[in-house]
């Protein structure tokens, strides 16, 4: 029986884990928190030894402050481990500002604000032989939408009309890594949507879907939003998906953020 161990039971990697599941693998999982089915981080005793004992091995912990906490304190043993597979779960933000250009798995990286992620992304990938980069745009999915915000009445409009991201369902990304462990060889694969656009368009599908009035058009000053909010704005890029396509075979369910959406709906 194949087992998974991931580290970092987050909303991307808890939908992995049931996929993986119903397929018939064993799984284990780690969170900060250990609970009935969960190691905890600090449990090193039992960390180790599912390190050990796993065939394919997925972190989806980002990194805290300048360091990745697996990394750090879990590298040399999965290094060491005798898994067939490992993977990392990283972010389209290491390519920094493009200005809605678009950009690839060659492109320059550690051109933005995420540093420490940049140089995780690194890190992974020189660790293990077998290792797998997913870089991932904004996440979306059940619960985590932008018709979640919509009801909720957080959504909002900003005015920057030229502003450009790309965007990928949650079940997507899961199929993009299912397939890597299929077939393609390691490396880096962007696993991002067919169709990068503006945010504000993302709201006013949802407005037009759930029958709602569009929030008002606000400047970024207007918006009062949180810092890291606001950092979602200081970049301008699109993602180009062809790689995962060409060399995993991933196909995917929901192209664009119209048929996500609906799915969510």
């Amino acid at each position: 029986m194949p087992h998974m161990l991931i580290i970092g039971m987050g909303y991307t990697a808890s939908r992995l884990a049931a996929r993986l599941g119903e397929e018939g693998w064993h799984i284990s999982g780690v969170r900060r928190s250990a609970d009935a089915d969960m190691i905890a981080f600090d449990d090193d005793g039992a960390v180790r030894a599912a390190i050990a004992q796993a065939s394919h091995i997925l972190s989806s912990v980002p990194p805290e402050g300048d360091a990745d906490p697996v990394l750090a304190r879990y590298g040399a043993a999965i290094a060491a481990a005798p898994a067939i597979w490992s993977g990392y779960l990283s972010s389209t933000g290491v390519y920094g500002d493009a200005a809605g250009a678009w950009v690839d798995e060659s492109s320059p990286v550690g051109l933005g604000r995420r540093a420490a992620r940049t140089q995780a992304d690194a890190h992974w990938g020189a660790l293990r032989s077998d290792m797998r980069r997913f870089r991932l745009p904004g996440i979306y999915g059940p619960g985590r939408s932008a018709l979640d915000r919509v009801r909720e009445g957080r959504a909002h409009r900003i005015d920057l009309p030229d502003q450009i991201f790309s965007r990928a369902h949650v079940d997507d990304i899961v199929s993009g890594v299912v397939a890597s462990i299929r077939q393609g060889p390691p490396g880096v694969y962007n696993l991002s949507d067919d169709l990068p656009c503006a945010q504000n368009r993302l709201i006013e599908e949802a407005c037009a879907m759930l029958g709602q009035p569009l929030p008002p058009l606000l400047t970024l000053e207007e918006a009062r939003l949180s810092p890291m909010a606001r950092s979602f704005y200081a970049e301008n890029r699109r993602v180009a998906n062809g790689r995962a396509k060409r060399l995993l075979g991933w196909s995917l369910r929901y192209p664009t953020y119209r048929d996500g959406l609906r799915a969510c709906a």
